[in-house]
């Protein structure tokens, strides 16, 4: 598989980690959009939201509840989190990933 999110999960590219167990991979991303910037992914290859099944939910789960320890590592206390999902919502790596967002006072979203 080509999936650059997969490389990075089996260390064949190189990232500046913040969290790591059996089931995650948080890491920052290399074009922050905000102070801090940082990418949670499930290690097993997921393509997007809507690939999101009973078979593979379990790694959804475990992100959102570790998401509080991965900020509170980042020492931010509020942030926002966003996920896109296909192309025209402008989803570029196609293995399932939340953008935690904060660092300073975020705009508003479309």
């Amino acid at each position: 598989m080509d999936c650059i999110f997969c490389k990075i999960i089996n260390s064949e590219i190189p990232s500046k980690k913040v969290y790591e167990d059996e089931m995650i991979l948080a890491f920052h991303d290399i074009a922050p959009q905000a102070p801090v910037h940082v990418l949670v992914i499930p290690k097993a290859h997921i393509d997007d939201c809507s690939s999101i099944d009973n078979s593979n939910a379990d790694y959804v789960k475990h992100i959102f509840l570790t998401i509080p320890e991965i900020t509170k590592r980042l020492g931010l206390n509020d942030y926002r989190i966003v996920a896109n999902c296909g192309l025209t919502a402008g989803q570029t790596v196609f293995h399932l990933h939340f953008h935690i967002l904060g660092g300073d006072i975020l705009g508003t979203m479309v």
